[in-house]
């Protein structure tokens, strides 16, 4: 038996898991809709989130694909950039939907709801550059 190949699927069961719970804990804390939440994730139904829930609950395996897995990845890194940013967590959670000139008026929120992978990424892009701004 080959026990790398069996260390690396359950480490991607795990990340995966790991993934989902945040997911669920950042858009619970931003106060979003399971349509939302379907669309920052990229899922054409809101039955692929009612299955990750009841995953979690019954601590079944979780299995994601790499588009999936990539956009909660930059959610989590928005969500780590918003709270190095800010000091207060009420800031957090407004952050997200507040109007913002750089994005055109929109919030960061309505920019990462186009839906699109490059959206996430320019709302990443935009808090690391922030940061290093204020950091630098």
């Amino acid at each position: 038996m080959n026990t790398s190949k069996l260390q690396v699927s359950v480490s991607e069961r795990e990340m995966s898991r790991v993934a989902v719970k945040l997911f669920l804990g950042i858009t619970e804390e931003w106060g979003l809709t399971d349509e939302q939440r379907c669309t920052l994730a990229g899922l054409g139904t809101r039955t692929t989130l009612h299955n990750w829930r009841h995953k979690l609950d019954a601590n079944e395996p979780i299995k994601l694909s790499k588009d999936t897995l990539e956009r909660l990845s930059y959610l989590a890194g928005i969500y780590k950039g918003v709270q190095l940013l800010f000091s207060d967590p009420r800031q957090w959670k407004n952050w997200v939907r507040k109007p913002n000139r750089d994005f055109g008026g929109a919030s960061a929120l309505d920019r990462m709801l186009a839906g699109r992978v490059v959206d996430l990424v320019d709302v990443r892009r935009y808090l690391d550059g922030w940061r290093g701004e204020h950091y630098a």
